[in-house]
């Protein structure tokens, strides 16, 4: 029996009309680890996003734009069909589930892997529909599942954080004074990690530890599972006021709250197996947390490190460019040999812990993909022509780094040339830009987004997100995008301290994918009579490939810009290299 015919005969069993299976944990994490990929196994599309339904007759997969190619390649054969989000005619899931789902008739989907808000809406997609929220059916007909994670915790030292445990808990206590909360749940894995200096090893380039926690006015208690804390560990979270507490007790917590209490919480974030545990009579105050915002302006310690892993991640990609000048056309090297490479030359950095996310490397028409993932027996040969697109990230104890590059192997095709020098100067735009405090990513992304629709091109995903410190490679609230997306979070005012991805890209299905990208602090600059003006320092550190740039579609600033740039990642990098790398570094960088 096929997993979609068993997927149906336990809704049978259940009086289930319309099955529901998203891309989340218990915590409405954007990657999740092994135990939690049930959209991936049941539909065969390994892509961080997208939600499926299933009914008695149909099954479609809703993906946003940087997943059209995947998905349409990985879902073939498999029963479901490809709901373009976002395009003209593709109905959202709630519209699809009013035409599907039989007028009180029955919706099912696992509570803990669906935020509340989300499952409030579905409730209503559908008048007098019933909803089963306690069935995880996908989890009764996978054999050999993985089980949850549990790994090791590690916390992250002052002269790492910059701020106590201790510090950030009594702030956001006085946070929950002014919201009148008696208590507030915390589920988001990056809010908790922040807030506790706690990472950990749970979901694969995301050093975050699966746990709840629950703050009150005289006491913090973190939900963890056993096991994952040594005890000189538990004892340091005990001087800064924790208690550790079993991991699923946090429902029990939740169903203990006395009526006529607030509890504070995010219906967004928070499951709703455990929202509906909350008993009757307890008032919810559904908002976000300010934590979000606190841990997206970095503070002067986390932004020294992250100078620190730059640097280090710089070395190794100056080092990854000349393996493969020296190797392309000599030898075979497919897309995942590039990619292994890559990540052993950044573990050679006794800081690296592991990648920030798979990387993406991708040759010529595979580039058109955006989230493309090369598999050991299908990767593509790299040959000595055509492009290599590498979007790849480190985690380091010093922070976390994102960075593409697009490379020549060899010959491009003059089109390509235009291509490519039209990103490189919306990236240029971008990084140069000096705008006023108040702006958002909405206000600048035009800056780089202008000499691609110039050709009459665009590429359908954001310009730019957040970057965690030592945390997930996509934070929230900041991001560049054209327009507002409001499941993406991250249309907030710009400020002093975010650190922001800058990474404008052309995609050609069945040709070629192209993509520049850096990581941008935002600073502080003059105030005046107009107000704060605030500007971008370039983070990432590392040589842009000159071979494809036609400079005579340049403006004069624009190469004023990529020269300086090179001469700073010449005079950081080149302490840290060897001769030959020096050598090598000086003409990967000499001036256009």
């Amino acid at each position: 029996m096929d997993k979609l015919s068993a997927l149906r005969a336990k809704m049978a069993q259940r009086g289930i009309d319309a099955y529901i299976v998203p891309t989340a944990d218990d915590h409405e994490s954007e990657y999740v680890g092994e135990h939690y990929k049930a959209r991936a196994y049941l539909t065969g599309f390994t892509g961080s996003a997208g939600v499926c339904a299933v009914t008695r007759e149909d099954a479609a997969l809703w993906t946003d734009g940087r997943y059209f190619i995947q998905a349409a390649r990985e879902i073939a054969g498999s029963g479901f069909r490809l709901m373009k989000m976002g395009e003209p005619g593709v109905p959202t899931l709630a519209e699809y589930l009013r035409g599907a789902l039989p007028g009180g008739g029955t919706l099912g989907f696992d509570g803990r892997v669906v935020n509340a808000a989300l499952a409030q809406e579905l409730a209503g997609a559908v008048e007098g529909a019933r909803l089963c929220t306690d069935c995880d059916l996908v989890g009764e007909i996978w054999p050999e599942r993985p089980p949850r994670s549990a790994s090791a915790a590690f916390l992250l030292p002052l002269e790492r954080a910059g701020r106590s445990a201790a510090e950030k808990l009594a702030e956001f206590r006085a946070d929950l004074q002014s919201a009148g909360a008696d208590a507030a749940i915390l589920t988001a894995l990056d809010e908790i990690a922040w807030l506790f200096n706690l990472r950990g090893h749970d979901i694969a380039c995301t050093p975050y530890l699966l746990a709840f926690a629950a703050v009150e006015p005289e006491r913090a208690l973190l939900f963890a599972q056993e096991g994952v804390f040594a005890p000189e560990q538990a004892e340091a979270l005990k001087k800064e006021g924790v208690e550790i507490a079993p991991y699923d007790a946090i429902y029990d917590y939740a169903a203990a709250r006395p009526a006529g209490s607030t509890v504070w919480l995010e219906e967004s974030k928070a499951n709703a197996a455990l929202v509906g545990r909350l008993p009757q009579g307890v008032r919810l105050h559904n908002a976000t947390f300010p934590l979000e915002l606190r841990k997206a302006i970095k503070n002067p310690v986390e932004i020294e490190n992250l100078r620190r892993a730059h640097r280090a991640d710089g070395v190794a990609f100056v080092r990854f460019r000349k393996w493969l000048q020296e190797n392309v056309g000599r030898r075979r090297i497919d897309e995942c040999d590039a990619a292994q490479e890559l990540t052993a030359l950044r573990a050679r950095s006794p800081e690296f812990l592991e990648p920030s996310f798979a990387t993406i490397c991708a040759y010529n028409e595979n580039a058109a993909m955006m989230h493309y993932s090369a598999k050991p027996g299908s990767a593509a040969g790299l040959r000595p022509e055509g492009f290599l697109l590498v979007d790849s990230g480190g985690q380091y104890l010093s922070g976390t780094t994102d960075i593409t590059r697009t490379m020549a192997l060899g010959p491009v095709p003059q089109a390509w040339k235009r291509h490519y020098t039209a990103v490189l100067r919306g990236m240029i735009r971008l990084s140069m830009a000096r705008f006023l405090q108040g702006c958002r990513g909405l206000n600048l992304d035009i800056l780089a987004r202008g000499p691609i629709w110039d050709l009459d091109l665009d590429y359908k995903c954001g310009t730019g997100h957040g970057v965690a410190f030592v945390g997930g490679v996509h934070e929230a609230p900041n991001g560049f995008r054209w327009r507002v997306v409001p499941e993406r979070r991250d249309s907030c005012e710009l400020l002093p301290g975010m650190v922001t991805t800058d990474e404008p890209g052309v995609y050609i299905e069945g040709s070629h994918g192209i993509r520049t990208e850096n990581e941008l602090l935002c600073c502080a600059g003059p105030k005046n009579e107009y107000g704060q003006f605030l500007c971008f320092e370039t983070l990432t550190l590392a040589p842009i490939d000159l071979m494809p740039v036609l400079p005579e579609e340049m403006t004069a600033s624009e190469r004023a810009f990529l020269n300086a740039y090179h001469a700073r990642v010449r005079e950081e990098l080149s302490p840290l290299l060897d001769e030959d790398e020096r050598a090598f570094l000086d003409e990967c960088t000499r001036p256009l």
